[in-house]
């Protein structure tokens, strides 16, 4: 698959570095089944029960390096609740990401989209674009650029999320 509208991605992301995470129409997140950069599977309907962090990104965009930290460090706040972030590298090999991650280490799976087939059913236009799914797995918060994730607002958006009940 020729990736000619990287160049417009990567313009696009590096505008909307400064996203705000914004509130959606709860409606059933889009499947996800990717192999992991362990050499796993992940799925995320086998993670019903569970609030969880989808974003894409990818090693060459400054705004999803930069925003990594933050992601590690809010896993970690959240890691006794059930939350799970899943990071969605697209379009690079296993060798490339995984020098990347020598220098910024993150404590999430990584799962590979190869070939971008989860680009359009996920609505990524931009990178980074993340969404949170709900523990019933609809849709619930995106956004289209990067935040610092570990900041109290979105910790308290995402607590909102796991406080809700199980249905």
């Amino acid at each position: 698959m020729k990736y000619w509208y990287f160049p417009f991605i990567l313009a696009l992301a590096v505008n909307a570095a400064a996203g705000d995470l914004k509130v959606l129409p709860a409606k059933p997140a889009p499947a996800l089944a990717l192999p992991t950069l362990d050499g796993g599977m992940s799925r995320l309907e086998r993670l019903r029960g569970r609030v969880v962090l989808v974003n894409f990104w990818a090693v060459w965009c400054p705004p999803c390096r930069k925003e990594m930290p933050s992601m590690a460090r809010l896993a970690e706040k959240l890691g006794s609740r059930p939350f799970t972030i899943l990071g969605v590298n697209v379009g690079e090999s296993p060798e490339e990401i995984r020098a990347f991650l020598k220098q910024v280490p993150v404590n999430f799976p990584i799962l590979l989209d190869a070939e971008g087939e989860h680009l359009k059913p996920w609505q990524v236009f931009a990178f980074p674009t993340s969404y949170v799914v709900d523990k019933q797995g609809r849709l619930r918060l995106g956004l289209f650029g990067s935040i610092e994730w570990d900041n109290a607002e979105t910790i308290a958006r995402i607590e909102a999320l796991l406080n809700e009940a199980d249905h």
